[in-house]
């Protein structure tokens, strides 16, 4: 924009430069050729179209020398871009001019020129400094976006390390609670139990009994508990993981994109169905390549293992594969279970109504 300004400029000095000493015919065709002249420069930046459109005119000046009036218009790219071979070369076409011109004449050609180069100096500046602040801009939203990323990756890490912590804590309670808790309240039972053979006295059978009954119900409760914790303390991903390091029969990939609040029972479910088909593959497959697929959308959990052999997998009546079906059943899941291009199971299991929302 600001290079578009100074041309205008120089061109309006240069047909006040002009305007005594046109004819109209004339007048019209050499301010044309300038002005096409400085517009095909603008247009074929720094390209040899650009030396073209400065020579026309350059030659336009040659075969008639008054018009140099325009030369400051036409030498501004030049001057801008700093190309200074081409704008000493167009400076020669002075020579036929300053041959028949007058002090006052010449004066202001030479005061037209250092407006040019004036205006072409203060746009040049103002192009590096809109450079300069482009490129501070873009790197300001480059690391701006560095630094989202950054963030992004240690709130993730930072919650994959509290919900790690929570489940060791789960577990740590959980074996408190069982190894000390629990064996002294089983103490107490047998106890209880030996005291109530030993009782003679009349009466005190009730209250022995009644005690026994509030253990065995701490006991059962203690139980319940230490079974919940140590449920919601199973880390899915990692067990799944754990399953497909250890599988060394052939290659296996594990694509997980599920989140960390999975219902225990989905977690048992899936488990067991990749133990009994990493199973079945290594005693009826003869396959080289091994993929589970675990994932989770807004309201059903999947899963996909299959392999690429060819050989005849396990009967859909087995053992394993009606444990499969029954696992899935009880969940209100489906499941379907191929042998034709490859051993494939596919389960989905539709999430609960609290997990949804």
């Amino acid at each position: 924009m600001e290079a578009i300004k100074d041309k205008g400029i120089l061109l309006l000095v240069g047909i006040l430069l002009f305007a005594g000493k046109w004819d109209m015919e004339a007048g019209v065709v050499i301010l044309c050729i300038a002005f096409i002249s400085a517009c095909l420069q603008s247009y074929f930046e720094h390209s040899h179209r650009q030396k073209a459109a400065l020579l026309g005119g350059v030659i336009m000046m040659f075969l008639r020398p008054d018009a140099v009036a325009f030369l400051p218009l036409l030498i501004y790219d030049t001057l801008l871009y700093r190309e200074w071979i081409y704008g000493a070369a167009a400076l020669s076409c002075l020579i036929p001019y300053l041959d028949g011109c007058s002090m006052a004449g010449g004066a202001w050609i030479v005061i037209g020129l250092l407006l040019s180069v004036l205006l072409a100096n203060k746009t040049a500046k103002l192009q590096k400094l809109s450079m300069e602040n482009r490129q501070i801009r873009d790197s300001g939203a480059e690391l701006a976006m560095q630094l989202e990323h950054q963030n992004k990756e240690l709130c993730e890490k930072q919650d994959n390390d509290i919900y790690t912590a929570t489940l060791q804590e789960r577990n740590r309670i959980a074996r408190e609670i069982h190894d000390n808790v629990g064996h002294m309240i089983s103490r107490s039972i047998l106890m209880v139990g030996a005291l109530k053979v030993m009782n003679k006295e009349e009466g005190m059978g009730g209250y022995l009994s009644e005690l026994k009954n509030t253990l065995d119900e701490a006991m059962d409760s203690i139980r319940k508990s230490v079974h919940n914790l140590h449920d919601e303390s199973v880390d899915l991903e990692q067990e799944v993981r754990k399953l497909t390091e250890s599988f060394t029969f052939c290659e296996i990939t594990l694509d997980y994109d599920m989140g960390k609040n999975v219902d225990r029972n989905v977690k048992y479910c899936f488990l067991a169905i990749v133990k009994e088909g990493l199973s079945n593959i290594i005693r009826h497959s003869n396959a080289s390549k091994v993929e589970i697929v675990l994932r989770e959308h807004p309201g059903i959990y999947q899963l996909l293992l299959e392999d690429n052999g060819t050989a005849k997998k396990a009967e859909s009546g087995g053992m394993g594969i009606s444990n499969m079906r029954e696992r899935v059943d009880a969940l209100d899941g489906m499941i379907n279970i191929t042998n034709d291009k490859g051993y494939r199971i596919f389960i989905s299991i539709p999430k609960k109504r609290k997990e949804q929302g």
